[in-house]
């Protein structure tokens, strides 16, 4: 993508506050906190967006595009169902330290952060869960349609426990510093996958 001047100052002020706003939130995320990361004046911040909540949003949506395109890029490898959703829990099984570059999960961190504070910002995580269950359960039900996995099981209750289950982890990573959390989870949904739901 080719950027203006204009566009390239807009790309480095979302790349630069994107994992500043995961980390600390929304409203802990001042406005001197921006202008010291991005060397620029609180004018030019507002020439770019037009208020803290637009750049708060583009963050978000910064950091939910680059966490999606790593996923892609790791399950996209094979055609198999469920060798993607094995991929997809060995994503998340490296997870923690990959997060920590963006400032932490950001469906968990922002979620959190904007429950009952932010209409537009919560609107927004809940329709990437959404999006993120759907193409779970489009896995799942991919893989029942080619005989991989059983005839019997429900798509959507499936794609709930992975990411219930996932996010959970990374809560309890996260706050304890410890990645067994994540290690425990991934391990059990593997175990899942392979012994309850395989054909």
């Amino acid at each position: 993508m080719t950027y203006t001047k204009s566009g390239k100052t807009t790309a480095f002020i979302i790349e630069t506050v994107a994992p500043i706003f995961n980390k600390h939130g929304y409203a802990a995320t001042s406005m001197h906190k921006i202008t010291s990361a991005t060397g620029l004046t609180k004018g030019a911040i507002y020439g770019n967006f037009s208020d803290k909540e637009e750049l708060a949003y583009e963050a978000f949506r910064y950091n939910i595009k680059k966490v999606l395109g790593l996923i892609s890029e790791h399950i996209n490898v094979t055609n198999s169902p469920i060798k993607k959703l094995l991929l997809l829990i060995e994503f998340y099984k490296k997870y923690y330290e990959l997060s920590k570059n963006l400032g932490g999960c950001p469906i968990l961190n922002i979620g959190v952060d904007a429950n009952n504070q932010n209409e537009r910002l919560l609107k927004k995580v809940k329709n990437t869960i959404s999006k993120m269950e759907f193409s779970i359960m489009e896995m799942v039900a991919e893989g029942m349609g080619k005989g991989e996995l059983k005839p019997d099981l429900n798509p959507g209750n499936c794609a709930k426990q992975i990411f219930s289950t996932i996010e959970g982890a990374i809560f309890m990573t996260s706050t304890m510093n410890d990645p067994k959390y994540l290690d425990v989870a991934t391990n059990s949904l593997r175990e899942t996958i392979l012994t309850h739901w395989k054909k």
